[in-house]
């Protein structure tokens, strides 16, 4: 096989191909069918972008054919078709398992095209026919209200990545090969992707594949030179600069670059098989020997024109190999005949009617270019992964509970039996189910699941390693210090029908709030596609919280994703703050069962009190929210206030006024109601876990005052409860962005959620206190500045505070 050094190549994309690997594997006849059916992905993803009738030209183009409003993009849609087009022809050659992922945000004119083409869109929507007027209807819905957006979205079949947001399709694909061992994803990625952070992370996860175990990525990095009027980055260095690049991460990069259509074919045909043929040779490898060592897999510099095969020139400016080729290169065609002409020129140039027959159906020869059934990438199952998904095998969470003889005694960490709970799911699921999370699975005392599953690592190691490293080639703990690659090998492997777990630390789930977003709207979109099957859940564990920060300080002290979460659709989206370790068991038994959802579960790692037995824990997981008889006092009568809380700090401190409370107002009536499931706040109407209007009524009252001490910021609970009755009446305390070095109670009392800033609250708000409780108040003031100068003085709190109990 002869090679031409990188150096010796152009960064054009103009010209006969250039590449790394030589040969020309196709036959004439093979040669000229694969163009013939990448013409008609390109005749078909303009169709889609302008023509709203006459679909295949059978009259001369009218300004009535033309879509009043013009969307979409052209730009990457050709190249984005000519991988697809290949990847078909390797399938059927190798009889491969393979799956497509586009990174280009707005590329889906390329891969509609060629799922149309084999069938699968058809199928899936027996409107969109494969004939003239089906056609028509597949062309129309395109970017049209009523329609489909110009993402690869959740209708699109075969599509496991939207691109709504660039940055991701690498940690995707990777995620979908995870325990996937024939799997192939092929994901290409733009070239403006390229330049975002969370894809220049994700090129590292080649080091987190046991080939003996794990399917393969193959990634093409589409080089078409320009994003919306920008150029880009890697389209503009040299190819040594892109080889020690790829190189430097890990690769074994293999280029493919030109114009010329007839030479192109047969670069991408050679180079393709050289890297199908090396993947096997990698995992065979790896399959017959004892030593799983991190090879070099292949990638593809795939260097073509934006906008190639479309108008080179328009109105005297270039437009083929230009960013003017990015969205719609012709407008306004109803007003400017020259455009009108144009278009039809470029259409007419890629001969549909020696494509489709009179009835607007691919030809036969070339519909056979495409694999049948389920190897088709746009029928893969596991492209439409809840068809794989199987429930996981879940021991007796029950068999993981702490005894709670009595209420607000005993001081647990309640992330450790958690860690017991999730380290026997990992021992009875060994081949689908994950832990992922950056560097933090020890730091928030999950640290049992080694015990049963080592974290993944491939790379060299050092003797200390030995040492309470806990590696392994065969662990299925990921750990990479990205949040943004974690979530993407996440959703890559619960896309694909799988199952897994995330623990962060609170103030850095931030990092991934947009990935949130895309996953929470796939999910949204999913519900309503009758043919898309359910996934498991994103389940994540937010700890490390605000409150205990006590050595991270201000940096780490920010609940506000919970914010985030309430804003997307209620369909998709639970959150769950058990206050201690039986609850949080009954509620990760419960998220870990679900599909559809994405999970929130906040709980801290430190140690907490502990409240509930199992059998209590799990009926008041049930309801969601309920009163809490021990710490009440208001049984058949009415309460003078209502103590609520959300949270395992805020759980504490409340008690802790409720029982300085009491102390000093022998007939102070309170009700204390612990909320685990955070949207029950909201009405029935407005979430589906909301409480009906009577039943928030009977817990909280309808004119007494209600003191909240809220883990997150207090507007939130504002913004859940805004229609309730006695809204008028609810008083929250939470996190105000106050805090730095503190123990924590001075950081409770400094966001105003401690137990003296809360007994006082009530007594300000309590009609009868206000003149009897001066006294009280008084005390509870000393109480606090004694407690902020004692810990000013010896760096932590008081014994009286560290040492308290409930005991009333």
């Amino acid at each position: 096989m002869v090679t031409t050094p990188a150096a010796e190549r152009s960064i054009s994309p103009y010209g006969e191909a250039r590449s790394t690997v030589q040969g020309s594997p196709l036959s004439t006849e093979e040669a000229r069918k694969i163009h013939a059916f990448w013409q008609a992905c390109n005749y078909l993803a303009v169709g889609m972008i302008y023509l709203r009738d006459n679909p295949l030209l059978q009259e001369p183009l009218k300004p009535e054919h033309i879509k009043n409003r013009l969307l979409g993009h052209w730009g990457s849609s050709p190249g984005l078709s000519f991988i697809y087009t290949h990847c078909n022809r390797l399938i059927k050659k190798f009889d491969l398992d393979m799956i497509f992922l586009a990174g280009p945000g707005h590329g889906a004119p390329g891969v509609l095209a060629p799922i149309y083409l084999e069938g699968t869109y058809s199928e899936v929507f027996s409107d969109k026919s494969e004939d003239t007027e089906g056609l028509l209807r597949f062309f129309k819905q395109f970017s049209f209200p009523g329609g489909i957006g110009s993402h690869c979205t959740p209708e699109t079949p075969g599509s496991i990545h939207e691109g709504g947001e660039l940055g991701y399709s690498v940690s995707h694909a990777y995620g979908t090969v995870f325990d996937n061992p024939d799997l192939i994803s092929v994901v290409v990625v733009g070239d403006g992707e390229s330049e975002t952070g969370p894809l220049a992370t994700a090129w590292h996860s080649n080091k987190f594949i046991n080939p003996a175990r794990d399917g393969a990525v193959l990634p093409i990095l589409h080089l078409n030179g320009y994003k919306i009027n920008n150029p880009t980055i890697l389209s503009r260095v040299s190819h040594e600069e892109l080889e020690d690049l790829f190189s430097g991460y890990g690769y074994k990069p293999y280029f493919v670059e030109g114009s010329d259509p007839e030479t192109m074919h047969q670069a991408m045909a050679a180079t393709l098989e050289h890297c199908v043929n090396e993947i096997k040779a990698i995992q065979q490898q790896a399959r017959s020997s004892d030593v799983a060592q991190r090879p070099r897999f292949p990638m593809i510099i795939f260097r073509t024109p934006k906008g190639w095969t479309g108008p080179q020139t328009v109105d005297g400016h270039k437009v083929e190999g230009f960013w003017r080729s990015h969205q719609v290169p012709l407008s306004e065609m109803q007003h400017n005949p020259e455009h009108l002409q144009q278009l039809e020129a470029w259409m007419r140039s890629y001969k549909p009617e020696e494509l489709f027959d009179q009835n607007g159906k691919l030809l036969a020869e070339l519909k056979d270019m495409a694999p049948t059934g389920t190897h088709r990438m746009s029928a893969n199952p596991h492209a439409n992964g809840g068809i794989l998904r199987r429930a996981l095998k879940m021991p007796n969470f029950r068999d993981y509970a702490i005894d709670v003889p009595k209420p607000g005694q005993l001081e647990v960490g309640n992330t450790v039996p958690l860690g017991k709970f999730l380290r026997d799911i990992m021992k009875m699921n060994p081949n689908n189910f994950r832990v992922f999370g950056p560097d933090e699975t020890t730091s928030n005392k999950l640290n049992a699941i080694y015990e049963v599953s080592k974290k993944f690592w491939i790379a060299d190691y050092l003797p200390e390693d030995e040492d309470g490293g806990e590696l392994s080639p065969d662990g299925r703990v990921m750990e990479m210090l990205s949040e943004h690659t974690l979530e993407g090998w996440l959703e890559g492997y619960l896309l694909t029908g799988r199952h897994g777990f995330f623990s962060t630390y609170e103030a850095f789930v931030h990092v991934i709030d947009s990935m949130f977003n895309q996953h929470a709207k796939w999910l949204e979109i999913c519900n309503h596609l009758s043919w898309r099957e359910d996934i498991a859940s994103l389940n994540l564990l937010i700890t490390s919280t605000v409150w205990r920060q006590d050595h991270n300080g201000f940096t780490h002290q920010d609940p506000g994703f919970l914010d985030l979460v309430v804003n997307k659709s209620p369909s998709v989206t639970r959150i769950y703050l058990p206050p201690d370790v039986n609850s949080l068991l009954s509620v990760a038994d419960h998220c870990l069962r679900s599909t559809n959802y994405i999970n929130v579960i906040v709980s801290d790692k430190q140690l907490h009190f502990q409240y509930m037995d199992m059998d209590t824990a799990i009926k008041h997981c049930t309801k969601g929210l309920g009163i809490w008889d021990w710490a009440s006092n208001d049984q058949g009568t009415e309460p003078d206030v209502v103590m609520a809380t959300a949270g395992d700090i805020p759980t504490q401190e409340a008690l802790a006024a409720t029982a300085l409370l009491r102390q000093e107002f022998a007939d102070v009536k309170i009700r204390f109601v612990n909320v685990v499931d955070l949207f029950k706040l909201q009405p029935d109407t407005e979430h589906p876990h909301g409480l009906s209007d009577r039943d928030f009524d009977s817990l909280f009252t309808t004119d007494k005052p209600i003191i909240f001490n809220f883990h997150g910021y207090p507007w939130l609970i504002h913004r859940l409860a805004y229609r309730r009755t006695n809204h008028a009446n609810l008083h929250v305390r939470g996190y105000k962005e106050k805090g730095n070095i503190n123990t924590p109670l001075e950081l409770a009392i400094n966001n105003n959620i401690d137990r003296f800033s809360l007994a006082m609250d009530v007594i300000d708000r309590v009609p009868r206190l206000r003149a009897t409780g001066a006294h009280a108040k008084e005390k509870f003031k000393n109480m606090q500045i004694q407690c902020r100068q004692y810990a000013y003085e010896h760096g932590i709190d008081q014994p009286e505070v560290i040492n308290w109990r409930w005991n009333l």
